[in-house]
């Protein structure tokens, strides 16, 4: 274990201190997930996917991932546009409230003052 500090046997660096190796591969790792976006999206795809990830950053991911699994299935015929994008995520939103059959509701609770008139 090059690179650690001398910890008793049995005990791990800390989850805050990454390791070099993991981070370089990490790094790598995303590197490589941009290369495949910039040649799969055309530029108005990969902006609009960028202005996604800023508002849910795990909505883009998901969207990066089925983009990428369908790239390497031989889906995909030329680059994304942001018509087909936009259609993908329609086709997502609908899957999602298709499986959950929870809606969201918002109730409004009025609190009755002393000074109402209803009494």
């Amino acid at each position: 274990m090059e690179g650690l500090p001398n910890l008793p046997q049995g005990l791990k660096p800390q989850a805050g201190q990454p390791n070099p190796e993991e981070q370089q591969q990490r790094e790598a790792e995303e590197s490589m997930r941009r290369d495949m976006m910039a040649t799969v999206l055309d530029t108005s795809a990969r902006e609009r996917l960028s202005r996604i990830a800023l508002v849910s950053p795990d909505r883009a991911r998901q969207i990066e991932g089925i983009l990428l699994r369908m790239a390497q299935s031989g889906q995909l015929r030329g680059k994304v546009s942001e018509a087909q994008l936009i259609e993908l995520l329609e086709q997502m939103e609908e899957a999602q409230s298709k499986s959950s059959t929870k809606k969201t509701t918002i109730v409004y609770q009025r609190r009755r003052d002393l000074d109402d008139d209803d009494f």
